[in-house]
């Protein structure tokens, strides 16, 4: 069933590097690019852009 196209990725915050970080997942087939999304950052208080991480 499972064919292993889901990897776990680190996402971590661009305004203020290694505050923030976040583990999730994505579908290789579906997401090629880097994942980028706007998540929580408790340092800053605030939503920043959070890019894939190598």
């Amino acid at each position: 069933m499972a064919t292993g196209d889901r990897v776990q990725v680190i996402l971590e915050c661009t305004e203020e590097p290694g505050t923030s970080r976040y583990h999730t997942t994505k579908n290789r087939k579906n997401t090629s690019d880097r994942l980028e999304l706007m998540k929580y950052n408790p340092v800053l208080q605030k939503h920043t852009l959070h890019r894939e991480k190598k």
